[in-house]
């Protein structure tokens, strides 16, 4: 099968995060031609002005609609697009030259209808962007699921850098209502529909996420809510592993108390493990204020995402 590929972007109040990403997709080694959808979420801040200097160097369709969040504009770009073969990225992404020669050599010799990139830290992102960057990679923090483990068939999208067949689309319609966890819905969905999933290790993109620590809590609070929910729409989904957060959260809290009996043992072991992080981070970007600051986004994101998840577990509305 030809791969003919239709990039979709969905878009809101972010002109100079667009800039950023059409500026990297201009410049891709690709031979091929591909084209660009970029779907306007009601933005108040349009990229309108940003796309038009784009026009002649790549070949873009702009829709502008009303808002309806990311989940449903990616669905409104993929059947508007006139691809076969669909690749979801994030508005707050660049991608490397080489992303889809890599995508294309790796789908023409090992064809899923759906596949998955990791994320990388750019080096024109700011310390805390990198550091975020450190903590939601990291084996010490996310068990590395989030782009560094390989396997056919089994691996979990993420919808910032995902692709997806054009007949995978129209068989499971593409995103669910969800507002977080949709790309985890669409990977079970896309299993029970008989396609397999991939991760291409080498198909990874500069991924901004979030700039300061309040938007990064929000972030992780909203994955941790999606959990228990997606845990009871596929219960042979639901792992042990998704509990930690919040139980480290709770032993945290715990080792606080117990310093009123002058009691610090377990302290001390959150202590050594803040340390090790600290280190290790430090070890792979080399930056110390990053490797601080990786301390303090790797807490923020245990926060989040556990109290998100006791919230969803134990008080959401059935």
């Amino acid at each position: 099968m030809k791969l003919n590929f239709s990039i979709i972007i969905p878009v809101y109040n972010r002109p100079k995060e667009i800039n950023e990403l059409l500026e990297s997709l201009t410049k891709q080694d690709f031979n091929n031609d591909f084209e660009v959808v970029i779907v306007e979420d009601g933005s108040t801040e349009t990229s309108e002005k940003v796309i038009e200097n784009y026009q002649s160097q790549l070949n873009i369709n702009y829709f502008f609609k009303e808002n309806s969040g990311a989940g449903a504009s990616r669905n409104f770009g993929m059947q508007k697009a006139s691809g076969n073969y669909f690749i979801i990225l994030d508005s707050d992404v660049i991608v490397p030259p080489q992303y889809l020669t890599t995508v294309k050599n790796t789908l023409e010799s090992n064809y899923t209808d759906a596949f998955g990139g990791p994320d990388a830290a750019h080096h024109s992102f700011t310390a805390l962007q990198k550091a975020i960057n450190y903590s939601m990679t990291s084996f010490l923090t996310t068990g590395g699921i989030r782009g560094k483990k390989k396997g056919v068939g089994k691996f979990q999208l993420r919808s910032f850098n995902l692709g997806i067949s054009k007949k995978a689309f129209e068989i499971t319609q593409g995103f669910s209502k969800m507002k977080t966890g949709e790309d985890i819905d669409l990977t079970f969905r896309l299993w029970e529909n008989g396609f397999e999933t991939q991760l291409i290790t080498e198909a990874f993109v500069y991924h901004k996420r979030r700039s300061t620590i309040k938007q990064f809590f929000k972030q992780t609070y909203a994955f941790g809510t999606a959990r228990p929910i997606l845990n009871k729409k596929y219960p042979e989904s639901a792992k042990l592993t998704f509990w930690f957060p919040s139980v480290f959260i709770l032993g945290f809290d715990l080792s606080i108390l117990l310093l009123f009996f002058r009691i610090s043992e377990l302290l001390d072991v959150y202590f050594f493990y803040f340390i090790i992080l600290l280190l290790d981070s430090l070890f792979r970007t080399q930056k110390i204020k990053v490797a601080f600051l990786s301390v303090i986004t790797s807490f923020t994101q245990f926060l989040g995402y556990g109290l998100g998840f006791l919230k969803s577990q134990f008080f959401r509305k059935k």
